[in-house]
C-alpha cells in the first residue's frame, strides 16, 4: 500500500480537525493528493499502464469536485488548503 494507517492518521490531523475526522473536506483533498503523487510517480516509470493512468484521472476530477465544493462553501477554507498543499489555482 502507498500509504499506511499512521500516515494517514498524520495527514488528517493536519488537515482535519483531528485524526479521526476522515470525512473532511480539507482531509479528502489531501488524502486525494497523496494519492495522485503517488499514480503519477508510477506513471513515469510504467507508461503503458492505461488502468493506473485512468485512476489518476478519475482521482484529479473528485479533486477538482471537492475544491469547487470548499469554493462555494469556504473561500478562506479553500485558499488555505490550496496554499498548503501547493496545488496551483
Amino acid at each position: 500500500m502507498y500509504i499506511t494507517s499512521e500516515d494517514k492518521k498524520k495527514l488528517f490531523a493536519k488537515h482535519g480537525k483531528n485524526e479521526n475526522d476522515t470525512g473532511s473536506t480539507e482531509g479528502q483533498i489531501a488524502l486525494m493528493t497523496k494519492r495522485i503523487q503517488h499514480i503519477s510517480q508510477h506513471l513515469k516509470q510504467n507508461q503503458k499502464d492505461f488502468n493506473s493512468e485512468r485512476a489518476l484521472v478519475k482521482t484529479v476530477g473528485r479533486r477538482r469536485n471537492l475544491l469547487n465544493y470548499l469554493m462555494k462553501k469556504d473561500i478562506t477554507r479553500y485558499r488555505a488548503i490550496v496554499k498548503d498543499l501547493g496545488l496551483r489555482k
